[in-house]
């Protein structure tokens, strides 16, 4: 389909999997879940908090490679291996979204690579289209 592109952005941690960072849609842009991994794909190790931060520098870099930076998220997903995680999480999460998108927190089982938390989203471009 022609009218959706793929994002790549090279400051990000790659694809772990057969997946874009993101897709744009029209207005909106799909952020695909980011692990706690650096643009070579090493998985940082360290606390909740410098994880989570390590996951929104990803999703700051895939927003900026579609044009837009985090403001413009809307909706967020964070999934958590264990909910004893959440406020040391939502520290950091608030820090960073301030604008108060829509947001689920779940808590699963197992997240690839061994991961703690995962975060995924979904951004406006207020335009019908991203810079592709």
């Amino acid at each position: 389909m022609s009218d959706l592109k793929k994002i790549f952005a090279k400051d990000a941690m790659p694809p772990a999997g057969p997946y874009s960072h993101a897709v744009v849609a029209g207005p909106n842009i799909y952020v695909s879940g980011c692990i706690p991994a650096d643009k070579e794909g090493n998985i940082i190790n360290g606390t909740i908090a410098e994880q989570t931060k390590a996951c929104i520098d990803n999703i700051k870099a895939i927003l900026a490679e579609a044009g837009v930076d985090i403001s413009r998220v809307v909706k967020v997903n964070v999934f958590l291996t264990d909910m004893a995680n959440f406020a040391e999480m939502n520290s950091v999460y608030g820090e960073h979204f301030s604008h108060k998108p829509a947001r689920s927190c779940v808590a699963v089982k197992q997240l690839p690579k061994g991961v703690p938390v995962e975060i995924e989203c979904i951004a406006y471009s207020g335009t019908s289209k991203a810079r592709l």
